[in-house]
């Protein structure tokens, strides 16, 4: 059973930065991050290929958000900065064994979750 398992979340203030960990157990896949708002549907953050170390990025994400990995860690981060406070909610990481990966992507695995709050 793959283990999927964000972490770094938080408390913090606008303006601040914050980096997601996102660890999968037994070896590096392709992850994609999403968020979810109080009362909003889930939007799709970015993701990372498995192949050609290549990112994505939800339109509204390009800029302050980063996306990175660490294979020999099985890891891949979410690097955000100038936090605002709509940047507000449970941020999710999902893995898929697919070499690719984009917001419409089928990801078998998801973590549970962490949250950033951004206090004005």
């Amino acid at each position: 059973q793959v283990q999927v398992e964000e972490s770094g979340g938080g408390l913090v203030q606008a303006g601040d930065s914050l980096r997601l960990s996102c660890a999968t157990s037994g070896r590096a896949f392709t992850v994609g991050w999403f968020r979810q708002a109080p009362g909003k549907e889930r939007e799709f953050v970015g993701v990372s290929w498995i192949t050609e170390n290549k990112t994505y990025y939800g339109d509204s994400m390009k800029g302050r958000f980063t996306i990175s990995r660490d294979n020999d860690k099985n890891t891949v981060y979410l690097q955000m900065d100038n936090l605002r406070a709509e940047d507000t909610a449970v941020y999710y990481c999902a893995a898929t064994p697919a070499r690719v990966g984009g917001p419409k992507t089928f990801y078998e695995y998801w973590g549970q979750g962490t949250q950033v709050t951004v206090s004005s």
